[in-house]
């Protein structure tokens, strides 16, 4: 199986090859200079010179407070050039995995999002992502949209690494505490992709297709997520870190943010038979590597 995974530098794109080396996937993944999704040339190249079997999309704009400002950035990204690239995979007649988020909905009330729930972003990201999410609906019936929530990883920068810095600068943290979900592994978001990537070739039936949800199982508040990985520092270091729990309130950014990110993931599970890992055990996993990683260093 060859994948081409639009994208090399972001979370999920740098999970994909790892775990693509594991199950002896011959994953692509580019990015610019040589695969700027904003030209569509260069996109169209790189479709002729990898041949995939499947695309996986999981280039985006994805800082959320900086797109209240940079709007058209934004829509250029996430909504114009999905949809482009939508329409090339359609011409191929490739399969596409197009990655995306929680935040298309409102966070109003506390069970967890269904993929046929109203959608009604809060902020500009939000809105830019399900307008990636309507054009590659428009241009491309091989689709599967995957929407996730709350990514980290031992790559780029995420939650848990700036809790992981903050333990090591000022043995302390202030988080927010009304704000629910499921964070999720880049790395089990990877596994997912493949998964779902080899049943598509595999079984290239039209009833797979659609809009899916995966994050871990399990639900938490921000500072429910800080709290385990102060533990599990805590009890690698033996430095006990301070943690401050206050409302979103307290904390205001130029995005707002929704209060309720949890997904249902019942869908992918019935379809796929995709199980998604406990959160707690995700994150155990990744502050352990950083840190192992760290010990190899000094």
């Amino acid at each position: 199986m060859k994948l081409l995974c639009i994208g090399k530098s972001g979370q999920v794109a740098q999970a994909l090859v790892e775990r693509s080396a594991r199950a002896d996937v011959e994953t692509h993944c580019l990015g610019r200079p040589d695969l700027d999704l904003l030209q569509t040339r260069t996109v169209a190249r790189a479709l002729e010179t990898t041949h995939p079997d499947l695309v996986v999309n999981a280039a985006a704009y994805t800082n959320v407070d900086g797109a209240e400002t940079n709007r058209e950035a934004a829509f250029a990204l996430n909504g114009e050039a999905a949809g482009a690239l939508a329409a090339l995979c359609a011409e191929r007649d490739l399969p596409l995995i197009h990655l995306s988020t929680d935040y298309v909905f409102d966070g109003n009330g506390d069970r967890p999002w269904r993929e046929t729930d109203p959608v009604r972003p809060l902020n500009v990201y939000g809105a830019s992502k399900l307008a990636g999410e309507e054009a590659v609906r428009t241009h491309h019936k091989s689709h599967i949209i995957l929407r996730t929530a709350w990514v980290y990883s031992p790559f780029g920068k995420n939650f848990v690494k700036t809790m992981l810095r903050l333990a090591d600068e000022n043995k302390a943290a202030t988080v927010v505490d009304d704000q629910i979900g499921s964070p999720t592994s880049a790395i089990d978001i990877a596994g997912t992709v493949l998964h779902v990537a080899k049943t598509l070739i595999e079984h290239p039936a039209s009833d797979l297709f659609g809009t899916y949800h995966f994050a871990a199982s399990g639900f938490a508040a921000w500072a429910d997520v800080a709290a385990l990985i102060f533990e599990t520092y805590e009890t690698r270091l033996g430095c006990k870190i301070k943690l401050q729990r206050i409302p979103s309130s307290d904390y205001p950014t130029p995005a707002k943010r929704p209060l309720n990110s949890r997904l249902n993931t019942d869908k992918i599970t019935e379809t796929f038979g995709v199980r998604p890992p406990d959160w707690k055990a995700s994150v155990r996993l990744t502050v352990g590597r950083l840190l192992d990683e760290r010990a190899q260093t000094q």
